[in-house]
C-alpha cells in the first residue's frame, strides 16, 4: 500500500510538472513576436530582389527601378530603414526567404505559380504582365507551341517561364530547352538578337523596357494569359507581414501612387515601336556624337541633365540642325523666332546656339511653374509647357482640378490636356483652343529617349561568361546597350 501511495504521489508530481511545462510552452508560443513585430523592433525591412532594369539597379543618381521604388514606399510607410540585397538566381531568392536571419520580403517581379506555392506566400497582385515567346527577326515566326520544337531555347533557371516550358514538354515530348542561372532578361534578349539562341521567353513589361536595345527581337506569340506579379514572404502560418503588404498595396492603388509609379516606368516605354527603336539606335551612333559636347556644355552651364536636353533635341528635330517646320520653328531645338530672340539666339540654324537656347528655355519653363509641383512631375510639366505653352498648360491644370483630380500630378493632367482641342472644354478656358494631345505625346517620347540615353551612358561591363554551355555574350558593341549592373 505504501509503495502504491508513493507511486501515485510521484505520478501526480510528474503530471503536474508536465502540465507546467505545457503551460509554459503555450505561453512561449503566445508571446513569440510575429514577423511584423520583429522587423519593427529591428527598425529595418530586409528585402531581396533581382538586379535588372525592371526591378532594381543603380545608376549615377543612385538606386532605382520599379520594384525598388515601390518597396521603398512600403518601408517608409512602416517607418523602417530599407535594406536591399540581390539574388544570384531565382532559386537563391526563394531559399533566402526561408533563412532565419535572411530577408523577410521578396520584391522581384515574381509570378505566383503552382510550383512556387511551397516556397513562399504571395501577396495580392500589383501589376499584370503577359509571358511572350521571343524570336529573331528574319527567322520564321513561331505562332504556337509546336513551332518551338527543334529550336535552341534558353530561359531563366527557376522562372515561371521554365515552369511553362516544363508543362508544354508533357504535351510535346520533342520540345527541348535549357535553363540558366547565369543570365538575366537583358542577356537572353541579346542572345536572341545576336542569333546565339533561337527562342526565349520573357514577360511583356521587361520586353517593353528593353526593346529599343535589341532591334532584331520580335514577339512570336503570347504564351498563356496575363499573369499577376506579386511580392513574396516566407511560407508558414505567420501572415502578419503579408497582411501589411496587402494593406499597403490596396492603399497605393486607392490613392493613385501605384498607378503613378506604373506610368513613370511603363507608361511611355512602348512609344517607339520596332522602326523607331532601330532608327534611334542608328542616330545614337551617327548623329549624337556631333552634338554631344554642345549638349553637355549647355546643360552644365544651366544645371540640367544633358541627356534630358539631348532627348528634347531628338524629339524636336532628330538631331538635325537644319530642320524647319511648316509653322516656322527652326533648328535642332526647333525654336520659334520669338523664343529664340528671348533666349539670345541670333542664328537658329547654328546647332550650338540652338542647344543653348533650348537649355535656357526649358529652365525658364520650369521656373514659371508653381512651387506645389514637385519632381519628377515638375520636369514633365516643364516639357509640356515647352511644347504647348504655359498658358494652355495652366488651363489644363484648372480643368484637372475641376474634375477632382490633382493639378500637380502629370498623370492626372495628361488625361485632361487633350480636352483643349474640344470646344465644349476649351471654350471654358482663358487661352482657348490648343492641340492638347501633342504635349502628351511630346513628353512621353522625351521620357523614353531620356531613359535610353541614361541607360546607355552608364558605365558598362565588358562582357559576361556564362557557366552553362560556356557561352560568351559580348559587352558593348556599336548598338546601345541596356544597363549592365552588378549585385550591390
Amino acid at each position: 500500500m505504501f509503495a502504491q501511495s508513493v507511486f501515485r504521489t510521484r505520478c501526480a508530481g510528474w503530471l503536474s510538472a508536465i502540465g507546467i511545462l505545457l503551460l509554459l510552452s503555450g505561453c512561449a508560443e503566445e508571446t513569440k513576436p510575429s514577423t511584423l513585430e520583429r522587423i519593427q523592433a529591428e527598425g529595418t525591412l530586409r528585402v531581396i530582389t533581382r538586379n535588372s532594369p525592371a526591378t532594381y539597379f543603380e545608376d549615377r543618381n543612385g538606386e532605382t527601378g520599379f520594384e525598388y521604388e515601390l518597396v521603398k514606399r512600403f518601408a517608409e510607410d512602416l517607418g523602417l530603414k530599407l535594406e536591399i540585397q540581390t539574388a544570384d538566381s531565382l532559386d537563391d531568392l526563394f531559399s533566402s526567404l526561408k533563412k532565419p536571419d535572411g530577408p523577410v520580403l521578396a520584391a522581384a517581379g515574381l509570378v505566383s505559380t503552382p510550383g512556387r506555392s511551397q516556397s513562399a506566400l504571395f501577396s495580392d497582385e500589383y501589376l499584370q504582365v503577359t509571358p511572350q515567346v521571343i524570336y529573331r527577326n528574319g527567322q520564321r515566326r513561331p505562332t504556337g507551341p509546336e513551332d518551338l520544337i527543334g529550336k535552341r531555347i534558353l530561359v531563366l533557371k527557376g522562372s515561371s517561364h521554365a515552369e511553362q516550358l516544363a508543362a508544354l514538354k508533357l504535351q510535346y515530348p520533342e520540345l527541348n530547352y535549357e535553363e540558366s542561372a547565369a543570365v538575366e532578361v537583358v542577356d537572353l534578349l541579346r542572345m536572341v538578337d545576336e542569333g546565339q539562341i533561337d527562342i526565349t521567353l520573357v514577360d511583356s513589361n521587361e520586353l517593353a523596357m528593353n526593346q529599343v536595345y535589341f532591334p532584331n527581337v520580335r514577339v512570336g506569340f503570347d504564351i498563356g494569359e496575363a499573369q499577376k506579379l506579386a511580392w513574396a514572404v516566407a511560407p508558414g502560418e505567420d501572415h502578419s507581414l503579408l497582411d501589411e503588404v496587402n494593406a499597403f498595396l490596396k492603399r497605393a492603388k486607392d490613392n493613385g501612387s501605384l498607378q503613378r509609379l506604373k506610368d513613370r516606368y511603363y507608361g511611355h516605354v512602348d512609344v517607339l515601336g520596332y522602326v523607331g527603336a532601330y532608327t534611334f539606335a542608328q542616330h545614337l551612333q551617327q548623329r549624337l556624337p556631333r552634338y554631344e559636347k554642345f549638349f553637355r556644355d549647355a546643360a552644365q552651364a544651366h544645371k540640367i541633365d544633358w541627356r534630358l536636353l539631348a532627348a528634347i533635341g531628338y524629339q524636336e528635330s532628330l538631331w538635325q540642325p537644319g530642320a524647319t517646320s511648316k509653322t516656322g520653328v527652326r533648328g535642332l531645338m526647333m525654336l520659334t523666332l520669338r523664343t529664340a530672340q528671348a533666349m539670345g539666339v541670333s542664328n537658329r540654324l547654328d546647332p550650338k546656339q540652338s542647344i543653348v537656347g533650348g537649355a535656357k528655355y526649358i529652365v525658364y519653363m520650369k521656373e514659371q511653374l508653381p512651387e506645389s509641383i514637385q519632381e519628377p512631375d515638375r520636369t514633365w510639366f516643364a516639357l509640356a509647357a515647352y511644347n504647348v505653352g504655359s498658358g494652355h498648360l495652366e488651363d489644363a491644370r484648372k480643368l484637372t482640378k475641376a474634375e477632382g483630380l490633382n493639378p500637380d500630378k502629370w498623370l492626372d493632367v495628361q488625361k485632361i490636356l487633350p480636352r483643349l482641342a474640344q470646344k465644349q472644354w476649351f471654350s471654358k478656358t482663358r487661352y482657348g483652343y490648343a492641340r492638347g494631345g501633342e504635349p502628351v505625346h511630346f513628353v512621353r517620347n522625351i521620357r523614353r529617349y531620356y531613359d535610353i540615353l541614361t541607360w546607355v551612358t552608364q558605365p558598362q561591363l565588358e562582357g559576361t561568361q556564362f557557366a552553362e554551355g560556356n557561352q560568351h555574350v559580348p559587352g558593348i558593341d556599336k548598338r546601345p546597350q541596356p544597363p549592365q549592373t552588378t549585385p550591390l
